[in-house]
């Protein structure tokens, strides 16, 4: 009976990991670069305004997950023909993001950098 009682606890935890780890990036950063670059796919910043006007990526939309959540969001920059790439500060906010936006129908991931990590990479900023 303990036997079964920890398979099932195992599986549970296996089963939640997994669910996370659904919408996240494993391409390399350079080459999301270089899909964004081609147009052929969309990077989208889900922090709030009050970060956004601190600095962002340069081309990047804006749709906060605050709006992605209350179902206010605007995605008329967004496509579902396209890749949808979200960030945020650390990485959080753009998975929950990301899994919301593929609820939805967009094929999104969420990238672990966050904003500072994507500057850092050769993503270039913008206020």
């Amino acid at each position: 009976m303990k036997k079964m009682a920890i398979l099932s606890l195992v599986l549970c935890f296996a089963s939640l990991c997994a669910a996370e780890t659904e919408h996240q990036n494993v391409k390399p950063l350079a080459d999301v670069k270089k899909e964004i670059a081609e147009g052929k796919a969309v990077l989208v910043d889900v922090r709030e305004k009050d970060e956004w006007d601190e600095g962002h990526v340069k081309d990047a939309k804006w749709i906060p997950l605050s709006t992605l959540k209350s179902g206010t969001g605007d995605l008329s920059s967004v496509s579902k023909d396209k890749p949808i790439y979200t960030y945020c500060r650390s990485g959080k906010r753009s998975l929950i993001a990301a899994t919301l936006l593929s609820d939805k129908g967009y094929h999104a991931s969420s990238l672990k950098e966050g904003f500072d990590d994507l500057s850092k990479n050769g993503f270039e900023a913008s206020k």
